[in-house]
């Protein structure tokens, strides 16, 4: 996600201020995303654990990708519909909090 934010960042962002996105929203839908490339089957983890457990690729790999692909896949549409849905594209600025003072709340 680093290289890919690093020269495709600025566009993204100019491209979500456009838009009127919440650049929090876009980075949030960018790391879900890239989650589900850290599965793939040369990844070094992935090699690791089916080593580990004694098992190859064919016999093993499509539980594998229920586990690690589907399901990011289904929390990153969950996010970008409910992101889509709350009808807010900005964070509300937040309001100062209240002061205690001698004289009282303020």
């Amino acid at each position: 996600m680093t290289i890919a934010l690093d020269a495709l960042g600025g566009t993204y962002l100019a491209l979500a201020e456009a838009q009127g996105l919440d650049p929090a929203a876009l980075h949030r839908v960018a790391a879900i995303a890239a989650g589900t490339l850290d599965s793939l089957p040369h990844n070094g983890a992935i090699v690791t654990l089916l080593a580990v457990c004694g098992t190859t690729h064919r016999e093993s790999y499509f539980h594998v990708a229920m586990a690690v692909i589907a399901g990011p896949i289904v929390a990153l549409a969950a996010v970008i519909l409910l992101g889509s849905a709350s009808g807010r594209s900005r964070a509300r600025p937040r309001r100062p909090r209240p002061a205690w003072s001698s004289t009282g709340w303020q």
